[in-house]
């Protein structure tokens, strides 16, 4: 079944990576780009192999009672790939996104639990809530973002999804020669630009801190934040939630979840800029004790200066792994919140060992977390919560918050 051939399809369930299940009159599975569970679509197949086929639906012969005009025009078969679901009304997107994460747990850790992903304050109709943003650049000096598993670029004149900090900036109508990417952060009036180089940059005269290839050029080097009334820096290109409402959603969550006690001994895995690490460290007071472990030598640079009021914290830059594991003793809690990739077996396997009083496990990738889960649930460790953040509206995306206690043998 070659490339662009057109197939009548009535579509099924969501599945990972923003598409929804088919299938064709061989049997193959096809996976559908913009359609919704439930419809009759004409689709136009984009690339098969033996055992499945990917496809864009190009004509809604029978739509969902859930479909809406995209707002972006850029967003449909062919164009940018940066959102997945425009053609969804909000609320059903998380609702999809719930059966998705409710899905993989089922198949992958083997539990029946009913999933809810809740609305996080700060981007009501979907749009406008991304405060960094990554641009790609051609050679030609014109910005824009790559299609769906493409290298292709599609030129915008505007992405909806930005936040307005970040479209104040004008990224997009710029030339940047010599680049060939153009990330930008802003958060009220602050706004850094992070440029990968291409050849020699000769990058347009923005009011904005600069970093090329990872260098600061110019200041500000980096943005500030505030979560639960505690000042965060992050340098130019460093990594923080995009979400405006992210981080406080998320760090509320973990602290909810673990419950820390003055005395306690925390570890925070894959710390990042150090949020959970600062946030444990004030409750767990000069009696208890947080190690960060981060394996970014930038990243940890930012979480020594997010900590520097708090002697208990200690950050260590060193790959998440059993060695590293071991050397931190005994712990009573655990925040992990790792890659898309996951913890891993190895990692997941010396934590249940370790028995802290309780794990937070905040994951991004619901496939890996349902493996990870069920290495801990095999030994008898019970998820006493799951929360589902809608942190990235218009694609299929979603963050999650599991609460995790040992057995009690």
């Amino acid at each position: 079944m070659s490339e662009d051939l057109e197939l009548e399809l009535v579509v099924g369930a969501p599945a990972a990576g923003g598409s929804c299940v088919a299938r064709a009159d061989d049997g193959r599975v096809v996976f559908v780009r913009h359609a919704l569970p439930g419809e009759r679509v004409r689709a136009i197949v984009t690339s098969s192999t033996s055992k499945f086929l990917r496809a864009d639906a190009v004509e809604v012969l029978e739509a969902s009672p859930h479909r809406v005009v995209p707002p972006c025009p850029y967003a449909g078969p062919g164009l940018c790939g940066g959102c997945d679901w425009q053609h969804v009304a909000v609320p059903h997107q998380r609702e999809l996104k719930a059966a998705l994460v409710a899905e993989q747990l089922q198949r992958l850790a083997g539990l029946d639990l009913p999933v809810v992903v809740e609305e996080v304050p700060g981007a009501p109709d979907g749009l406008g809530w991304r405060t960094r943003v990554q641009f790609a650049v051609a050679p030609s000096g014109q910005v824009g973002l790559r299609k769906h598993r493409s290298h292709e670029l599609q030129p915008v004149d505007r992405c909806l999804i930005a936040s307005p900090e970040v479209e104040a900036v004008g990224v997009e109508a710029l030339r940047w020669p010599g680049v060939s990417g153009v990330e930008v952060a802003a958060t009220g009036a602050q706004r850094v630009l992070a440029l990968t180089s291409r050849g020699r940059p000769q990058p347009p005269p923005v009011e904005a801190g600069l970093a090329v290839d990872g260098r600061p050029t110019r200041a500000p080097h980096g943005l500030r934040h505030e979560v639960l009334g505690r000042s965060f820096e992050v340098g130019t290109g460093g990594f923080w939630q995009v979400h405006p409402g992210a981080a406080q959603a998320l760090a509320q969550a973990v602290l909810d979840g673990l419950d820390p006690q003055p005395g306690e001994r925390a570890l925070d895995l894959y710390a990042g800029v150090g949020l959970f690490a600062a946030l444990l460290g004030e409750r767990v007071g000069a009696t208890g004790s947080v190690l960060a472990v981060e394996s970014n030598p930038h990243a940890t640079a930012d979480a020594a200066r997010n900590t520097a009021d708090l002697p208990q914290v200690k950050v260590r830059t060193a790959a998440v792994d059993p060695a590293v594991l071991t050397r931190a003793g005994a712990v009573d809690l655990v925040v992990l919140d790792p890659p898309r990739a996951g913890a891993g077996l190895e990692v997941t396997r010396v934590l249940a060992g370790m028995r802290p009083r309780r794990l937070v496990y905040v994951a991004c990738d619901p496939a890996s977390f349902a493996r990870d889960l069920k290495v801990l649930l095999d030994v008898g460790w019970e998820l006493e919560g799951l929360r589902g953040l809608d942190l990235f509206p218009m694609t299929e995306h979603v963050e999650l918050v599991a609460v995790l206690t040992p057995p009690l043998f």
